[in-house]
């Protein structure tokens, strides 16, 4: 006649199945990982608000997911201690509970860690925008004024049609985002006019296109030389600080602020020494 199961066989039945449970849940948190460093990432470069609201559910259902997965395990755990199972099979199951935790919390830091790369990143792409759209504006002025002004006698020899044209054609592939056609047009108004009253301008707005183009070591070269060639020129101050700004979005955010420093120091008064101010302000609460 077969024997029946004692307590022990029963209660190290339910360990076994209990250490079971571990290998998938592993392989669930992965999968997790997997999925929410992918969404992370396209919104890394992307800017998608669906995608970080796809990191919080993500982040939500691996909570959840360890919340279950311990009650499960504190359930087991009960059981197996009410049948009187060896100790060792407690010891064994606990010590792979403190490793899933372990697992868990490693994976919660890297999530954390992609949120705040993507925030970072999301900040940066934000103010370089709106630091372009500023300068924009205040070209599309000062050409109303110059418009304004050819009207009256200038006091001096300004730009002669043909610069003011070639300036005014870059200018336009600028705003169309057409950065490459912007760079190669002024590079020809400067060796054409290498001592024109647009040159300064002109060597100004390559910087920025480089910008434009993300190529941000070319944008802080052209941006230098403004400053070198023409220092008192009012674009030297704005060259200046947009050479931080390429250095923050390059992640050079000592330089940034020291060159920030820089434009307090040598343009006192200036908007541009204003903007400075603030952004070091900014810098400082963060």
């Amino acid at each position: 006649m077969p024997r029946k199961p004692g307590r022990a066989t029963a209660a190290a039945t339910c360990c076994t199945r209990a250490s079971t449970d571990v290998g998938p849940v592993r392989g669930l948190a992965a999968a997790l990982l997997i999925a929410w460093t992918g969404a992370a990432q396209a919104q890394l470069f992307g800017g998608d608000d669906q995608a970080r609201r796809r990191v919080e559910e993500v982040r939500t259902e691996l909570l959840l997911g360890m919340q279950a997965i311990e009650q499960r395990l504190a359930e087991r755990m009960k059981a197996l201690e009410a049948s009187s199972v060896e100790r060792r099979a407690i010891l064994d199951l606990a010590g792979q509970l403190e490793a899933l935790r372990a697992d868990l919390a490693k994976q919660r830091g890297q999530i954390e860690v992609l949120l705040y790369q993507m925030e970072v990143a999301e900040k940066r792409q934000k103010d370089l925008y709106v630091d372009i759209d500023t300068r924009l504006r205040k070209l599309e002025q000062a050409l109303e004024q110059q418009a304004t002004a050819a009207a009256r006698p200038p006091p001096e020899a300004g730009p002669s049609d043909d610069e003011k044209r070639t300036y005014e054609s870059a200018l336009n592939q600028f705003k169309v985002g057409n950065y490459s056609a912007a760079i190669d047009l002024l590079g020809q108004l400067l060796a054409k006019y290498p001592n024109g009253k647009l040159a300064p301008n002109a060597q100004y707005w390559i910087g920025m296109g480089y910008s434009g183009r993300r190529d941000y070591r070319n944008a802080i070269a052209a941006l230098q030389k403004v400053v070198a060639q023409w220092p008192l020129d009012p674009k030297a101050a704005d060259a200046m600080l947009s050479i931080a700004s390429a250095q923050e979005a390059m992640g050079d955010v000592k330089s940034a602020q020291a060159t920030l420093q820089d434009v307090l120091a040598k343009y006192p008064g200036s908007t541009a020494s204003d903007q400075a101010r603030l952004r070091l302000q900014q810098s400082v609460k963060r």
